[in-house]
């Protein structure tokens, strides 16, 4: 169904307004106001199994959705200054090549504005959602909240479906935001549970872990870290030193691991103990089957393969509607985890929102501004990349989304051929493991893989590969694929081995297992890029790492040894969907560049630093533009980096406009160094846009690099009544209309307090706490409620209204009054009586108001109804007291023919003022009830 959407209002309602004016602070920025009734639809975020057919019904309201990943947007200026950024960063003749930003900087640089920021997360907090966090990069907010929440603001249930002997959730229709958060928000990541699959060929057992597996069983092989390193030609590398030291490897998992048995791989592996780190990214997933092998797998043959690395698992659990991998995957790129980091997990293009894929090319793309490299499996579906890997459906030929981005490196599977030539399978396996457990003699030649429907099976299992729907094809793969690519990105772009026959072995949970699938050659090459990384010196530095490798991996094919071993052949066709050929071209859509010999890979990398311009030095401010408020200074780098060799110091001067500062510290820095700029705009600065030009000055060398400034508005708030004093009588209520007023770049919440209430009087808002963006006026009801013992005097009530770190106030006097009159009281209030017992309640009038009484002469002024049948009642008259007050008895009596049960009194009485003759009147009620006397019996009689 379609949501209206409905704006709430603030109606309040009394008899008596008022309003004091006060003076608020300033502090802020722009907004634009949200209005929910003007809404856009986030267009292609519709799971394509949520359909009508499968649909019954929608979750509970209540039900809730944690860790929502909404997906934010740059500006066109951002993006077009990021994309230029990353591909300088892979330029060797740029100053800008590898100088990797911090996530800080990427989000102070590319991501949302404070503004944008505080204006999102404002309207989230308005529809009832709790904001868990924005990452570094500013490019995404968390937040929590229910399935009725998220029908109310985002126009769309969640809804139950059947699919594929399974239930899931899944938003019913694509999900809309208003219109004024369009420029802001890119869509949510996910609203379903449909998962991503894991690249992983199910597991075979080999039996309890002892200390040598046995990898080669007769005729049987299996892979172990020193076979890949004798296969791959790891060998003269580590031989060099270059086993990862200071280089860093992160894993994507959404299960814990048992860090046993990794200890245990190690150490049957001949590898140096090492254990991973293991940082859990919101609540602990605990060991979860199916992903517990892959976090397993993946952590120790990355650390297998770089035996100095640094592994770390970032394991997320998976929530109603977020997938764990997501939130991992995140996590590891806003923190910077990794250099490396590998991702075994996919879903096709063709099943993944708008929102979906936005999300990884724009992760991926972040990562590579950082310096990161992002692995990613290619899948094990062959070219039927919609299809689960379990069974063939032949449903749509479609590639790994996660990995399709050209920001992501992607890994297929080859598989090995002892056959090719001629050649016996023991040319390349000895017939016994040594200590490290490895048994292979040499390189053996792969073709694609494609085990599909083997061991009597159905499953697809196959190289993931083919031709990307969704982004074109990058520069640096267009001299290398040919037509078949109609223009558009392909993968994969590298391959290693992923068959389950020679396949990987696995310490997992006590017992040893032989695993296959593109997830295993994902952290496999990860590891690769690890010793990659450290020999290009970037092991442990600030600025260590690669980057995005497709650029230099393509750019090999040229290098003076082709590092690649070309798939000779095979396909990844799977049943009822025709794949790719792979024929000994330098590239194939089924294992890309194919795979490659380490020692030539490392020997042929271009050297880190490449060449530098000639002209001294360069000035690079971290942003490129940035918004302050007057007097609210803020903070950026500027680099000095060195071109030409060029080693002195330079110092930093600014130009700036009218009421503008910046300091720079230190004012003069060291090639190679950063400084810390400082701008602030005084509170006389003009609202508007201006440049400041930053000027590094050695000798007579002068570079310059200019930032843009956007001066922004104060936001202003005020708070006001409609009269400046207010009665209120004793036992009443009062109402005071208040008015809330903010302009310029307000945004966030406006909240209402009052004090200085006296004694016996309290407050209640109609709304004390209220959304109020830009320029608003908003009203409240204050209700005053004196008891009827409140204090008789006046008091100045303090009305404050706090918001966007603003503070306003005013004054109203409020009087305490009293009427006129008389007030009936009674002791006790709740009477037991026996039918035949006599009972007194004592009656009081209190005068009220300046009225005065007289002693009467009669009970002729007082009432009384509710007497039940058999009891009487007798007035008598005591004294009038020197306070003024008159007590009086009222004397009830039973007979044996008082009806027995509970009744109601009242005491009304009707007395008239001494002095003005003015009859007033006054009521009162008490509880009655009669019982029954106990039988009388005569005392037994004892005789001696």
């Amino acid at each position: 169904m379609r949501f209206l959407s409905i704006s709430l209002l603030f109606v309040v309602t009394g008899t008596l307004a008022v309003s004091c004016r006060g003076a608020g602070a300033q502090a802020g920025s722009n907004a634009v106001a949200v209005d929910d009734r003007a809404v856009v639809t986030l267009a292609g975020n519709t799971h394509p199994l949520a359909r009508p057919e499968n649909d019954r019904g929608a979750v509970v309201a209540e039900s809730r959705l944690e860790r929502m990943m909404l997906l934010l947007a740059p500006d066109a200026a951002q993006q077009k200054e990021l994309d230029a950024l990353v591909a300088t960063q892979q330029d060797p003749h740029s100053v800008q090549y590898h100088q990797w930003l911090t996530p800080e900087e990427y989000g102070s640089r590319f991501g949302v504005s404070a503004t944008g920021l505080a204006q999102v997360t404002t309207w989230l907090q308005g529809h009832g959602f709790s904001v868990e966090e924005i990452p570094a990069g500013r490019r995404l907010i968390l937040f929590s909240g229910t399935a009725g929440q998220v029908a109310d603001a985002f126009h769309t249930e969640i809804h139950r479906y059947v699919t594929g002997g399974g239930m899931h959730i899944a938003n019913e229709e694509d999900p809309q935001i208003p219109s004024a958060l369009a420029p802001l928000v890119t869509g949510i990541v996910s609203l379903h549970d449909f998962r991503r699959a894991s690249a992983t060929v199910p597991k075979r057992e080999m039996g309890r872990a002892g200390a040598n597996p046995a990898n080669t069983q007769g005729s049987t092989h299996y892979l172990l870290p020193a076979d890949f390193a004798t296969i791959y030609d790891l060998n003269p590398q580590y031989a060099a030193g270059w086993k990862g030291s200071g280089a860093s490897v992160a894993i994507v998992g959404r299960s814990n691991i048992l860090l046993n048995d990794v200890a245990t791989f190690r150490s049957s592996a001949g590898l140096p103990p090492s254990q991973p780190a293991v940082v859990v990214d919101g609540v602990n997933p605990g060991l979860i089957p199916g992903d517990q092998d892959e976090a397993t797998l993946d952590v120790e043959w990355a650390g297998g393969i770089a035996p100095a690395a640094a592994v770390t698992l970032v394991a997320a659990a998976s929530t109603a509607v977020s997938d764990g991998v997501d939130l991992a995957a995140q996590y590891i790129v806003n923190h910077k985890t990794g250099q490396v980091m590998s991702t075994s997990f996919g879903s096709c293009e063709a099943t993944m929102g708008a929102a979906e894929l936005a999300f990884y090319n724009s992760l991926w793309e972040q990562a590579a501004s950082e310096g990161i490299s992002a692995l990613v499996a290619s899948g094990d579906s062959g070219a039927s990349g919609c299809d689960a890997a379990a069974a063939a459906q032949g449903s749509l030929a479609s590639v790994n989304g996660l990995c399709s981005s050209p920001y992501a490196t992607c890994v297929g599977g080859t598989e090995f051929n002892e056959s090719a030539g001629g050649s016996a399978e023991g040319s390349y396996w000895g017939i016994s493991n040594g200590a490290d457990g490895g048994s292979a003699r040499s390189y053996i030649p792969e073709v694609v893989w494609n085990e599909s429907g083997s061991n009597g099976g159905t499953g697809l299992w196959s190289s993931g590969g083919g031709v990307s729907e969704i982004y074109g094809q990058p520069d640096w793969q267009k001299a290398v694929v040919g037509a078949v690519s109609r223009g558009m990105r392909t993968v994969p772009d590298v391959a290693l081995t992923s068959a389950v026959h020679d396949g990987y072995l696995v310490s997992l949970d006590g017992s040893w297992y032989v695993f296959g699938g593109t997830s295993a050659a994902s952290p496999s090459f990860a590891a690769i890029l690890a010793l990659v990384a450290q020999k290009q010196g970037g092991g442990g530095q600030e600025n260590g790492g690669l980057g995005n490798a497709n650029p230099t991996l393509y750019g090999l094919l040229n290098a003076n040894e082709n590092p690649f071993h070309a798939t000779p052949g095979g396909n990844n066709s799977v049943p009822r969907v025709s794949g790719f050929t792979a024929s000994g071209a330098a590239y194939n859509l089924a294992t890309g560049l194919g795979s490659v010999d380490m020692d030539l890979l490392m020997n042929n990398w271009p050297a880190a630093g490449g060449s530098k311009p000639a002209g001294g030095f360069t000035v690079t401010p971290s942003i490129a533009a940035l918004s302050v408020l007057p007097d609210k200074p803020a903070t950026f780098t500027v680099a000095v980096g060195e071109a030409g060799g060029f080693s002195g110091s330079v110092a930093l001067t600014t130009t700036t406009p009218q009421g503008v500062t910046v300091t720079f510290a230190p004012a003069s820095v060291q090639a190679g160094s950063k400084a810390t700029a400082t701008i602030t705009a005084t509170g006389s600065s003009a609202a508007g846009t201006a440049n400041v030009t930053i000027t590094g000055t050695s000798g007579t060398t002068a570079v310059s690099a200019t930032v843009g400034l956007s001066v922004l508005a104060v936001p202003k708030l005020s708070v006001s009544v409609a009269a400046n004093r207010v009665t209120v009588t004793q036992g009443k209520t009062a109402v005071v209309q208040v008015t809330t007023t903010t302009a310029g770049p307000f945004i966030g919440n406006v909240t209402l307090a009052v004090t200085g209430l006296p004694a016996g009087v309290s407050a209640s808002w109609s709304a004390n706490t209220f959304p109020a963006n830009g320029a608003a006026s908003t009203n409240a009801t204050l209700t005053l409620i004196a008891t009827r013992t409140a204090a008789l005097n006046s008091a100045t009530l303090q009305i404050t209204a706090t918001g966007d770190g603003l503070q306003a106030q005013t004054q109203c006097v409020l009087q305490v009054i009293t009427v006129r009159g008389i007030a009936v009281t009674l002791s006790p209030t709740a009477i037991s009586m026996q039918s035949t017992a006599m009972r007194r309640v004592a009656v009081t009038i209190t005068p009220q108001g300046g009225v005065k009484l007289a002693t009467a002469a009669s009970g002729a002024g007082f009432q009384l109804t509710g007497l039940p049948k058999g009891v009487t009642a007798v007035w008598s008259y005591l004294r009038l007291t020197a306070g003024g007050t008159l007590q009086a008895m009222l004397t009830l009596t039973g007979s044996s023919a008082a009806i027995t049960g509970n009744s109601r009194l009242a005491v009304r009485a009707n007395l008239r003022d001494a002095a003005t003759g003015i009859l007033y009147t006054a009521r009162e009620q008490a509880s009655l009830e009669v019982t029954r006397p106990p039988s009388l019996r005569p005392l037994p009689i004892r005789m001696r």
